[in-house]
């Protein structure tokens, strides 16, 4: 009978598990509240055994599932052990949720004046890597009519390499981080709605070139305005954004900087002429512009839930599978009278990688700024694209051109006047402490928790999501 009392132990131990009395409960836990004033939480230190300092909070990282179930907004299971997955999914995501109100709060709470937000770093970060999507638009737009110019049209082929180098970089990554069962499950519970984000963005691209090649440059342009006041309306309904009077004004200012860059091609007489088929052309600028607003909407909503990583990558897939039918059915006459040679592969290299690099980078306006924001930046294209066709193709750059590049950035600064020092990065749908978003690059979520580990509320910090 010698071995009795081990058997006895283990009985008593698992009791003890069962209703969370174990000695070792508290750390199996993964996460000990933040507040230390708590009885359960105080109940929950003596039963550990560990000392427990009113002025010192204890946040342990969690293990890798319950990172990348936090992923989705959820607090992952932190140990297999029967009855301790509620208990445990519960304290961690109880006290992620107290690190980024104690985060937010100190954020928040800070002496801030009606400029503060222009010299944040968030701010220079958004002006810059907009300005770089800009370039990154004009570059396309630049290969694009070298492929006209020897009659290589091919809107659908040609953006069908995007969508497979994005597949290439992104799945790897993904299938990293979540590994293939979890990357199947997300497949089946969640695909159909990026096959929709994919849609809407392959369609959005596809009558947008339409468009250019039947209506006029002028008349196209005017009706891309239609895109902002698409994602402007959908965020108020649909993603609850309250949008101050200040904001209205720097989005108007820029959309007036964007009216005087079209003055300028209208006076110049580089407005493209009169066109092949003007109502058609429009009437297919006004959808591609719609499809744009639905989808830059719609992706800014998935990356302040999801990694980046699994958002491209999803979105790389179908956008291959979806424009893979669409040139095939569409564009095949076009290759019949397509110029194919080492040049025009050099051009589709150089879209292929500008267009991707454009995909790559726009997440983090979405999620430090928003589709609005991300909408506007974009409206100085037109500028750097006369810029560029300078030295390209002889274009001469007239004096209202710079008067309109300022009127934007103006609007931009405007824009972030007198806001919140964490600016549009904190997402209303998300919640109040964000609980419902991923903690990653750009996000106000992993803000919080790298204010509340550097003042001293955590001793570990949660590690957050690309």
């Amino acid at each position: 009978m010698s071995g009795e009392p081990g058997y006895l132990q283990t009985i008593h131990d698992r009791v003890l598990a069962r209703f969370g009395l174990a000695a070792s409960s508290a750390h199996t836990q993964g996460y000990q509240s933040l507040n230390p004033s708590d009885d359960d939480d105080d109940d929950d230190d003596m039963a550990a055994g560990t000392p427990f300092t009113a002025s010192e909070a204890v946040f342990h990282k969690p293990d890798r599932d319950g990172d990348d179930e936090a992923t989705y907004g959820a607090a992952g299971e932190t140990t297999n052990e029967p009855g301790n997955d509620t208990r445990n999914s519960s304290s961690s995501s109880d006290a992620e949720a107290a690190a980024v109100a104690a985060g937010l709060s100190h954020l928040e709470s800070r002496n801030t004046r009606w400029y503060s937000y222009l010299l944040t770093a968030d701010f220079w970060a958004i002006i810059a890597v907009g300005q770089l999507l800009s370039l990154c638009i004009t570059a396309t737009n630049t290969f694009t009519s070298f492929l006209s110019s020897v009659n290589t049209i091919i809107p659908a082929f040609q953006t069908l390499f995007n969508y497979a180098l994005l597949t290439l970089i992104w799945l790897p990554i993904t299938l990293h981080h979540h590994g293939a069962r979890k990357w199947f499950s997300i497949v089946l519970r969640d695909g159909w709605k990026y096959f929709i984000l994919s849609f809407l963005d392959v369609e959005g691209n596809y009558f947008t070139v339409l468009a250019y090649d039947s209506t006029n440059i002028l008349s196209a342009q005017l009706i891309n305005f239609w895109s902002i006041v698409c994602v402007v309306v959908l965020s108020f309904f649909f993603l609850k954004v309250r949008y101050r009077p200040v904001q209205i004004a720097g989005i108007l200012l820029c959309c007036g900087g964007m009216g005087v860059l079209l003055a300028s091609d209208h006076i110049t007489g580089s407005n493209g002429g009169p066109g092949k088929d003007i109502l058609k052309g429009d009437l297919f600028a006004l959808l591609g512009a719609t499809l744009y607003g639905v989808s830059n909407v719609f992706e800014e909503w998935f990356v302040s839930k999801r990694p980046v990583y699994e958002v491209l990558s999803f979105l790389g897939i179908f956008g291959v599978c979806i424009n893979g039918v669409q040139a095939a059915i569409f564009d095949r006459g076009a290759f019949e009278g397509a110029t194919w040679n080492g040049q025009v592969a050099g051009w589709l290299v150089g879209y292929t990688v500008c267009l991707c690099l454009f995909y790559s980078l726009a997440p983090l306006v979405l999620r430090m700024g928003s589709a609005a924001v991300f909408d506007v930046n974009l409206l100085t294209a037109n500028f750097w694209g006369v810029i560029i066709g300078t030295r390209v193709f002889g274009y001469v750059v007239h004096w209202m051109y710079p008067i309109a590049f300022v009127l934007i950035i103006c609007g931009l600064v405007v824009y972030f006047l007198a806001g919140s020092i964490l600016g549009d990065s904190k997402k209303p749908w998300l919640g109040d402490n964000q609980k419902e978003g991923v903690a990653g690059l750009g996000t106000a979520k992993l803000k919080a928790l790298n204010e509340a580990r550097k003042n001293g509320l955590t001793r570990e910090g949660s590690e957050g999501q690309v």
